[in-house]
């Protein structure tokens, strides 16, 4: 469903969006325009069912990387809208860095070094974390972030992960597509349910991600 209607978009109107199983996107970076996205197949990543390959699990076991929560939105949103087609215009970003400062966006870095190689954002309400969008700069990276990701919320308690779409690369991590209703059917116990993003601490290794994603899968 798209709507080009979305009047004086606002960061309590996009909250209340999320609630109702809606989200906004741009046609393009500079695209003034913003619609309303209601899927009629919903992606979603059940947290007790994320995939790791074993090259993927070689990756995490090295631990050449560190991974943070919070500690660079702006980065990991410029990270996400450097390609040549994105949907996240200025206005859209405006609105997650509000979100952000409010507690409600939230951020998961990999670095190499100093340097920002991949990172996923999203928005939390309730046990349900709605994830926006990742990038990576090297490989492998934005797939370290989402079995991170995954572990971190099922620590802190989430319920719902929600992907909007099923990407053949989201569906070779463990996602999969379910239909509108069944979607709101999850989306109404997450909220019910209480999380915090900040509420525990990461994993202590790539190692240690490995293991619980293995234990669920």
């Amino acid at each position: 469903m798209k709507d080009h209607d979305t009047g004086d978009l606002t960061a309590e109107l996009l909250l209340h969006a999320y609630t109702s199983g809606i989200f906004p996107m741009s046609e393009h970076r500079d695209d003034p325009e913003v619609f309303w996205v209601e899927p009629r197949r919903r992606g979603i990543i059940p947290l007790d069912g994320f995939r790791i390959s074993r090259s993927l699990a070689r990756s995490l076991r090295r631990d050449d990387y560190t991974v943070t929560l919070d500690q660079d939105f702006v980065g990991v949103l410029e990270g996400c809208a450097d390609r040549e087609e994105t949907w996240i215009s200025g206005r859209i970003a405006d609105l997650y860095l509000q979100l952000h400062d409010r507690g409600r966006a939230h951020s998961l870095e990999v670095r190499s070094g100093a340097d920002l190689i991949g990172g996923v954002y999203g928005v939390t309400l309730g046990g349900a974390f709605f994830g926006e969008s990742m990038f990576s700069r090297r490989t492998d990276a934005s797939k370290i972030a989402l079995a991170w990701l995954v572990a971190h919320l099922r620590n802190a308690g989430f319920q719902l992960f929600d992907t909007q779409f099923l990407t053949p690369h989201l569906a070779r991590l463990g996602g999969v597509e379910i239909s509108r209703g069944e979607y709101r059917s999850l989306l109404a116990e997450a909220l019910a349910h209480s999380a915090e993003f900040g509420a525990s601490t990461l994993p202590a290794s790539g190692q240690s991600v490995v293991q619980l994603n293995t234990q669920t899968s």
